[in-house]
Parts: C-alpha cells; sequence; structure tokens
C-alpha cells in the first residue's frame, strides 16, 4: 500500500513524525512537503531533530494569500499525485496544505485520511476553520484527538469511519520531552531560570491582520511584569514592521528567532506560564503541565480550558493582564488518549 503525505507547516511536521515512524514500518509513503514553512527554523530543524524522513518532494510555495498560496498547492500537489497513484493521500490538521491535500485527492477519487479531524472553533473567520470543515466533508478516514471532536462530526451526520485514537501531538510529547531536557540548552543560552518567565508565541491572522488587536496584544504584554520570551514568527515579524510597532521597546521583552521543536519544549516546560493564540502550542501546555493563556475568543480545544489550564481573554488588553497575573492551581486530565494514537492509526488503515 501507498500513501501520500501532505504536510507544509510546523505543527504537521510535530505530528507527522510519530505517525510515520509507524507507518513506514508496513507502507510505502511519499512526502511531500508543500513549503507552506519554508524558514530553516519552521522546517528543517524539525525535520532533523523529529527524524522524520526527507521529503520526496519539496513544492516550495513559500507565503502568499490564501488564494494563491492554496492554488499553487493545488497545481503542484496534483501533477505528484497522478504519476505516484497512492492508495491514500494523508492530512494533518488544518492549514491550506491540508485544504490543498484533501482538495486533489478527492477531485481524484483518491480516499483521505484525515488525522486531528472533528476539530471545530465556531468562528468561519478564521481560515484554519474553513481547511478544517472542507477537509472533513471530503475525507473517507477520520481520526479524531477527542471525543469532543467525534461529537463535533456527529452534529454534521459524519459517522462513517470515525475513530477517537487520541493525539499525535501528545504521542510526540511523551517521546521527545526527556530528550529536550537533556539535549536542549535554550535556557542557559538565554540565561534563564526556570520559572522565571513566561513564554509568548502570538502568529494568527486574525490577530495579526489586524493593526488594532495587535497593538492591544503589544499593550498588554507591555503591563505584564517580569521577563517576557518571544520567539516571533516571520510572518508576525513582518507585520509588526508594517504597521510600525516596535515590539523591542516593551520593558523585560526579548524577541528572539523562531526556535526548533526540543529548544520550544524546554522553553515551555521551563515557563511559568504561557500566553499564546497557537492551538498546537495550547496543548503543549497543556501536556507539560504549564498554565497557558489564549489570546484568541474561541479554541479548537476546549478540553484545555476546563480546570483553569488555559484561559481566553481575547485581545483585550486588561483581560489579558488579568489572566496572565492572576494565580491559579489548574486541574489536568487524560482527555488526548494514551500515547499511541499513531499506532491506533496505522492499524485502523491497515483494516481498510
Amino acid at each position: 500500500m501507498k500513501i501520500a503525505t501532505v504536510l507544509g507547516a510546523r505543527p504537521q511536521f510535530i505530528k507527522a513524525a510519530p505517525v510515520s515512524r509507524v507507518l513506514r514500518k508496513q507502507y510505502t509513503e511519499v512526502l511531500i512537503h508543500t513549503g507552506q514553512h519554508y524558514d530553516p527554523n519552521m522546517s528543517a530543524i524539525f525535520f532533523e531533530e523529529l527524524n522524520i524522513p526527507t521529503p520526496d518532494y519539496y513544492l516550495g510555495v513559500g507565503s502568499g494569500s490564501h488564494g494563491k498560496q492554496t492554488g499553487e498547492m493545488l497545481m503542484k500537489i496534483e501533477e505528484i499525485v497522478m504519476q505516484e497513484k497512492p492508495d491514500y493521500v494523508l492530512v494533518y490538521g488544518d492549514t491550506n496544505s491540508t485544504l490543498a491535500g484533501a482538495l486533489v485527492a478527492s477531485k481524484l477519487h483518491i480516499p483521505v485520511i484525515h488525522v486531528e479531524a472533528g476539530l471545530r472553533s465556531f468562528n468561519k473567520q478564521m481560515p484554519e476553520e474553513i481547511n478544517r470543515i472542507m477537509t472533513d466533508h471530503v475525507s473517507e478516514l477520520l481520526f479524531c484527538p477527542t471525543e469532543t471532536a467525534v461529537e463535533n462530526l456527529r452534529k454534521e451526520n459524519i459517522t462513517r469511519n470515525v475513530w477517537n485514537v487520541g493525539d499525535v501531538m501528545y504521542d510526540a510529547i511523551l517521546y521527545n520531552k526527556e530528550l529536550a531536557q537533556r539535549q536542549s540548552t535554550i535556557l542557559a543560552d538565554l540565561s534563564l531560570a526556570e520559572q522565571s518567565y513566561y513564554l509568548i508565541t502570538i502568529h494568527r491572522a486574525e490577530n495579526t491582520d489586524d493593526p488594532d488587536k495587535l497593538k492591544a496584544i503589544l499593550a498588554a504584554f507591555a503591563d505584564i511584569d517580569g521577563t517576557k520570551v518571544w520567539p516571533i514568527h516571520p510572518r508576525t515579524r513582518h507585520k509588526l514592521e508594517e504597521y510600525g510597532l516596535d515590539a523591542s521597546a516593551i520593558p523585560g521583552l526579548r524577541l528572539i528567532d523562531p526556535v526548533g521543536y526540543l529548544d520550544m519544549l524546554r522553553l515551555e516546560s521551563g515557563a511559568k506560564k504561557i500566553i499564546t493564540d497557537s492551538g498546537g502550542v495550547q496543548k503543549e501546555a497543556y501536556f507539560l503541565r504549564v498554565p497557558c493563556v489564549t489570546v484568541r475568543e474561541q479554541t479548537e480545544w476546549v478540553e484545555t480550558l476546563k480546570g483553569g489550564a488555559n484561559i481566553l481573554t481575547g485581545t483585550d488588553r486588561e483581560k489579558i493582564v488579568a489572566a496572565v497575573h492572576k494565580e491559579v492551581a489548574p486541574v489536568y486530565a487524560d482527555v488526548f488518549g494514551d500515547g499511541h494514537a499513531a499506532e491506533k492509526i496505522v492499524a485502523a488503515i491497515g483494516q481498510r
């Protein structure tokens, strides 16, 4: 059996690592990297650290408008899929790479496997929400990370070939967190002590494409006492420059280049609190038992909100500051599986 895997962004590299490791023991995998994330610190380093096989195809699509980026992916992925003739096309998550891979396969009548199916923020202003919905509705095999995701699909009348396998990012955390503890030197390199800093990641278009929202977020950062470390996404850095915003002038805020997966795990595990708008980082915070503040109005990871582990603030300056300074004692639950999602996915594919 031949499976073509389409990926292109940092979270997908993390999800693909445990699945590819198991998948290649039994089947042939053709890896197609769209190049949606192309910065070396957001692409190549992940393949090296996570031991993901070198992509068979690199499309080099890069950044651009949603239409331009997705359209170029559609054309290039179609050529490869027609040449390779896989039995399945496997996609992860909710990026433009996800949607392009799913649309190409469905048009060519090749069954789609969607890993991380069923997520919903119920905010269609988010491009990721459109990508999720469309991908789920053309997929043949849908692998959900939680029972909530299964229920979301049921409400949309998607009940056939749906499995709750757990979260493959949890697989990756369990596999790599001790390695990160041993190998990463990022805290020493930045002269950071454990629990002495807040970790920030901001990159969602809903925040970065709105100058007023981005200004409010930066104003909140200025009001937060202490050291704040921000590995800044290239797109976010570009938006700050475009709007004439100088984040480097904020007291205690340290802007650094994007970091690899092991360094990111170490920064996350050592932080006293994480401030983010990333879905993946929300989960990593939960897995690592680090309190999280999410600068969004909704989250697809509603499980993280229970027990006070994650607080939604939107971009309201006062709400962000209050949530960051709030003393919390989160309660965590085992709602993301047992760390063997990859094995369950491959076993289910084999039963087809």
